[in-house]
């Protein structure tokens, strides 16, 4: 037996997976025990939940896998500000300490960390040779195109070339500071949402805008070449140098400060949002129609946190020269310690690969999970009521019957997810059909802006009639973004039509019927897609065939478990404190069913007090 620890820490989303013999047996971000969301510190909790589902300890890791070099990175760091100096010293200063705290003492932090896993070889992987395994090694490709796509790593921004059986070969790169990932996040930081967490904001506000701005991104900050290749004009940002992605030069170009968080937003905002997205989704399709041409692959595997923009990925799936796209779940840095592990395996060791025809990430479903009695156990000591049904059918009638009567299911079921997608194993659900839904859900649940779209679960084998999506193809990680077809979509009076054109209220645009499946519709009718299948995930497939058989419509409304400052949640405790602090009406744990109207008044008033107390609620 081979036991490869893979790690991510000390940037954004620490994780770790745990690799056995090829076979991907856990994988889990910190944040998800931390309860701090994003966590970037070391990932102890997440490294002992792998060993403890392999029934390991650190003594039998055979190899231990860093997903980047921090000496190469540091060295980054260090010629950047000294091309900039003596501007940016501020920055300089703050970062310095953590750096030589931290970052740099890596190897000895995990040998700290981990000292009975003393005799396992420490290895140090390039941060995008992490992200292309993690994207090729999992995926159902005998070989493939590969392209990788972020902020920064080492020095690379963006790279690509193939995979082929067990070997992955990079042969192009983009180097620092020229990056999509960072400009993209320039202009999240100028529309007033947080870098590195509210770049999906700025996906879901793109709809709403026109792409006026376009224009002036190519002529003053970005020069696109015909290959995707391209070159920012460093002259309108300050990431490199200062504390602030932007500058004042920037800010002038786009007509005032960057908007305060929390604030109103403008019609200037959602087309800046739109103008920005256009130019990554022309990027992206460039440099993917570069690749295939350069490596005359069929398919495309794509990671990176750029990966992560599911309406570009569309497109590319689209209108690009690909038969098909893979897309790591866990694209950003959490999938780069599940890349570094399956790369010792499969290229350092030299261990044989055979595709899996749907993939060998199990759906990606590779946390923890709790048994009825663990769920029962917690439910007696807190003194909550429950009803337990007998048997897997009767649970799924019971809740395609609660959804369809328009409440708001809290779904807990086996395995939690690994990756930033909740994929029916800790998901909110709802009825797609019901108008009010996108509103509730947004307000009243998850307390965030509720011009933000929700996703459709829809069976795989229903997809195509709802989706212009083709028949057999499968989106089973959100990652894919489709138009819906015309014949669920309604007419708009005319009134409804200069609504949605021009009302600068976004929760007048919200409240216009665009379909016969609403809380799923983005004002553009797309949708941000998850494919469920049997194989995957066989207890949620079974619910949406019953809500499919009992409504007609085989679409479910699946948001993250969590609200707004939380991450998904891991435990029943967790699931419980979020069922009771927010106007969900049902939460299904196993074959354990909870009902809000049965909970003490107390524990609701408590656990509100609570989440308002820690996270940030409008």
């Amino acid at each position: 037996m081979t036991a490869i620890l893979g790690i991510s820490a000390f940037y954004h989303d620490s994780a770790a997976a745990l690799v056995v013999d090829g076979a991907v047996v856990a994988a889990a971000q910190e944040e998800r025990f931390s309860r701090v969301k994003h966590d970037a510190r070391f990932p102890a909790a997440a490294i002992d939940y792998c060993l403890r589902e392999a029934g390991l300890e650190a003594a039998d890791l055979d190899y231990i896998a860093f997903y980047d070099k921090p000496v190469t990175k540091f060295e980054r760091l260090l010629e950047t500000y000294l091309a900039f100096a003596p501007v940016g010293f501020r920055s300089f200063a703050r970062a310095l300490p953590i750096w030589l705290k931290e970052k740099l003492n890596t190897r000895r932090t995990i040998r700290r960390r981990l000292p009975r896993a003393a005799r396992a070889p420490l290895v140090f992987l390039d941060h995008h040779e992490s992200h292309a395994a993690s994207a090729f090694f999992p995926s159902p490709f005998p070989e493939a195109a590969i392209l990788t796509l972020d902020g920064v790593g080492e020095w690379s921004t963006t790279t690509c070339g193939v995979g082929r059986g067990n070997n992955i070969q990079l042969t192009h790169h983009l180097a620092f500071p020229h990056s999509l990932g960072l400009l993209y996040s320039a202009f999240t930081y100028y529309c007033g949402f947080k870098v590195n967490s509210g770049e999906y904001k700025l996906m879901g506000l793109a709809p709403y805008g026109r792409p006026i701005y376009a224009d002036a991104i190519y002529r003053n900050l970005i020069d696109l070449k015909p290959d995707g290749t391209f070159w920012l004009n460093m002259r309108y940002f300050n990431y490199c140098q200062g504390l602030t992605m932007t500058n004042s030069r920037f800010h002038r170009l786009f007509g005032g400060p960057p908007r305060r968080p929390e604030s109103d937003l403008l019609q200037r905002h959602m087309d800046l949002a739109a103008s920005i997205q256009a130019v990554v989704e022309e990027a992206m399709l460039r440099l993917g129609r570069d690749v295939h041409r350069r490596t005359g692959q069929r398919y495309l595997v794509l990671a990176g946190g750029v990966a992560l923009n599911c309406v570009a990925n569309g497109r590319l799936l689209r209108e690009g020269p690909f038969d098909d796209l893979w897309i790591q779940p866990a694209a950003g840095d959490a999938g780069g310690a599940l890349g570094a592990a399956l790369f010792v395996w499969h290229q350092l060791l030299g261990r044989p690969r055979d595709a899996c025809p749907a993939d060998s990430q199990f759906g990606s479903f590779l946390g923890p999970r709790f048994d009825s009695a663990a769920i029962r156990a917690y439910l007696d000591s807190a003194n909550l009521s429950y009803h337990r049904e007998p048997d897997e059918a009767a649970l799924v009638a019971t809740t395609a019957r609660l959804l369809a009567g328009g409440n708001v299911v809290g779904w807990f079921q086996g395995r939690m997810e690994f990756g930033p997608r909740a994929l029916g194993a800790r998901s909110i659900l709802g009825d797609p059909r019901a108008a009010d839904m996108q509103t509730k859900l947004n307000v009243k649940i998850k307390f965030r802006e509720s011009f933000r779209p929700f996703a459709p679960a829809v069976l795989q084998e229903h997809a195509h009639e709802w989706f212009d999506f083709a028949l057999g193809r499968a989106s089973p990680y959100m990652l894919l973004v489709a138009p819906l077809r015309g014949e669920h979509r309604l007419p708009l009076s005319e009134e409804q039509k200069h609504i949605m054109a021009a009302d600068p209220d976004l929760r007048r645009r919200l409240r216009v019927p665009r379909s016969t499946v609403p809380a799923i519709t983005h004002v553009d009718y797309s949708a941000r897609l998850q494919t469920v299948d049997a194989r995957r995930n066989p207890r949620f497939h079974r619910l949406l065939t019953a809500f499919h058989e009992l409504t007609g419509c085989p679409v479910l409304v699946n948001t993250s478990f969590n609200i707004r400052g939380e991450p998904i949640v891991c435990t029943p405790e967790q699931a419980c404190r979020c069922f009771l602090a927010t106007d969900m009406d049902v939460l299904v744990m196993e074959d354990v069913i909870l009902y809000k109207t049965d909970q003490p008044q107390r524990l609701c008033e408590a656990a509100r007090a609570e989440y308002q107390a820690r996270f940030t609620l409008d």
